[in-house]
């Protein structure tokens, strides 16, 4: 439950996305995309824990909570358990991140240790990312730019203008998980001193976020077929299906005002990105 599996479609997509975008240029490694796959997993299971760990201990995490239960806050694992569990799984990160310096060479180390180390400042450290509206950016950059563009990287040599594109595509829905999980916490939040985005700038905002970040990721659908010549008949198919998600999930926000409601938001959130990143995936494999 602390690993939060619903989330982890946030390091599934960027992987998929990469390797697709490696394989239209003919450099599509499975070894290296399973390497990458399993960094980008470790380290948001890593983060996941630390997240559990840590607002448990800043006190962010109490009765008064309305999302999924926090296995420390609701006493299923001692708190040190879950700070050793967070440091085997960095370590193992770090572990599968090594047998990729034999694509990317020792750049990579540096991209690896700062990952698994944002991932731990993310709520932990002196100052916590999450707690002083970093979080957002840190997702974006990470969970997008970094992971599509690395996963791209280690398969074809190269970091291309397209795999940026992909990334802030994904990267922008990686964010809107946030934006909904967030959302849904900012009273806690602010009760705990967790100065996320929402908290900071209001419920509003959040909604312009997140209905501005599903514009990206469109926008960049757009662009990418017509920068890798896809075909119109996928564009016309992909643009529809996406398009009418994106309205549906928005008209979602701007009525989720209960927990279940709030809830769902997250869990349809997530699932979106996956959907994405396949139809995405189709484009740039057989378009």
């Amino acid at each position: 439950m602390a690993a939060r599996p619903r989330t982890l479609a946030a390091a599934f997509a960027p992987v998929l996305v990469g390797s697709a975008l490696a394989w239209r240029e003919g450099g599509f490694k499975w070894p290296a995309a399973l390497g990458c796959l399993g960094f980008a997993l470790l380290v948001q299971i890593g983060t996941n824990f630390a997240n559990d760990y840590y607002d448990f201990v800043k006190g962010a995490d109490t009765a008064e909570r309305v999302g999924p239960r926090r296995a420390v806050a609701s006493g299923l694992v001692a708190p040190a358990v879950m700070r050793r569990a967070m440091w085997l799984v960095f370590a193992l990160a770090f572990a599968v991140g090594l047998t990729l310096l034999h694509y990317g060479g020792w750049p990579l180390l540096v991209v690896g240790v700062v990952s698994i180390a944002c991932g731990l400042a993310y709520t932990g450290g002196p100052f916590p990312l999450g707690y002083h509206g970093l979080g957002d950016i840190f997702v974006f950059v990470f969970f997008g730019l970094v992971a599509v563009g690395t996963t791209f990287f280690v398969q074809t040599g190269h970091l291309g203008v397209n795999a940026l594109i992909a990334g802030a595509a994904v990267g922008a829905l990686a964010t809107n998980i946030l934006v909904a999980n967030n959302y849904r916490d900012a009273e806690t939040d602010a009760k705990a001193g967790k100065r996320t985005l929402v908290v900071r700038l209001g419920k509003r905002f959040a909604h312009v976020q997140f209905a501005l970040q599903h514009a990206v990721a469109l926008a960049a659908v757009l662009l990418l077929a017509e920068r890798l010549a896809l075909r119109p008949e996928w564009l016309k198919a992909a643009g529809s299906l996406l398009t009418g998600i994106v309205l549906w999930q928005n008209g979602w926000f701007a009525f989720a005002n209960t927990p279940d409601r709030l809830i769902g938001l997250l869990n349809g959130t997530a699932r979106y990105i996956v959907l994405y990143s396949v139809v995405l995936t189709t484009g740039l494999v057989w378009w």
